[in-house]
């Protein structure tokens, strides 16, 4: 296996794709219906790219694949392009999922990060998964008004993310219909969690090198994001050229919200 930059990577298909397991078993902790959620993002990319041999795909935010390892099995002609920030999570979807996806480092949103991904042509799908409640709403703005320039006419946005209503007591009905599932099919808090998952990460020798990386790149903190909900997502979208805009699925808080170009 090769690094980003062409020389061998120092993370043996083995150790990744044991560490990609481990990814998925803590990621399970926070979204119950996870696997539901890809699935439904899956379901809409593969009905606005159907009749294209070959679409193009790019996932915001993809980690080290988890999404587009599922995209590229349900869409097996997709070329997907996988951005992250973070070069330990890139590198192990690299080497444990090559097939899955042209992994990419970058500052999504920064100044000439659209330049970075080294696109050849409009893409068919922008996905994103918890990871658009990061960015403040005025940069969310203007990504979202990046993504309508790259995007076809028809191309479309699929958002999956924990996008509570507006309305204050709604929103605490919403979060307990979540909880409440979360309960009735016995998920367990007892496992490695996210905290635990990079811990442990740390002590591994053949990662260091990349954690350091990280850590040098990383953005400041926009503490715990920046609160919007599914409307206030759908209003950006609109401001930035999007037609159409809004939830197509949804259970308590967990949302995929939707947007054509």
């Amino acid at each position: 296996m090769t690094t980003a930059g062409g020389g061998p990577s120092v993370i043996g298909r083995g150790l990744a794709e044991e560490w990609l397991e481990r990814w998925e078993r803590q990621q399970e902790r926070y979204a119950v219906d996870r696997e539901e959620r890809f699935t439904v993002i899956a379901d809409v990319v593969a009905r606005a790219t159907e009749g294209r041999a070959r679409p193009v795909v790019l996932d915001l935010g993809s980690g080290p694949g988890s999404l587009p390892v599922r995209l590229a099995a349900r869409l097996p002609g997709a070329r997907i392009v996988a951005a992250d920030i973070d070069p330990l999570l890139l590198e192990l979807g690299r080497v444990g999922r090559p097939d899955a996806a042209r992994y990419t480092e970058v500052v999504i949103g920064e100044p000439g990060w659209i330049e970075q991904l080294a696109l050849d042509g409009p893409v068919d799908a922008v996905v994103s998964t918890t990871a658009l409640h990061y960015p403040q709403p005025d940069r969310l703005g203007e990504i979202y008004r990046d993504l309508a320039e790259v995007l076809r006419p028809g191309g479309v946005l699929v958002n999956g993310d924990h996008l509570t209503p507006e309305d204050a007591v709604l929103a605490r009905f919403a979060r307990t219909v979540g909880r409440c599932r979360a309960e009735r099919r016995g998920r367990s808090d007892t496992g490695e969690d996210w905290a635990g998952w990079w811990a442990a990460a740390g002590q591994v020798p053949e990662f260091a090198e990349l954690l350091a990386a990280g850590r040098k790149q990383l953005p400041p903190a926009d503490g715990d994001g920046n609160g919007l909900s599914a409307a206030g997502h759908e209003r950006l979208l609109r401001q930035a050229g999007f037609r159409h805009a809004g939830p197509v699925w949804q259970y308590g808080d967990s949302c995929v919200l939707v947007a054509v170009r």
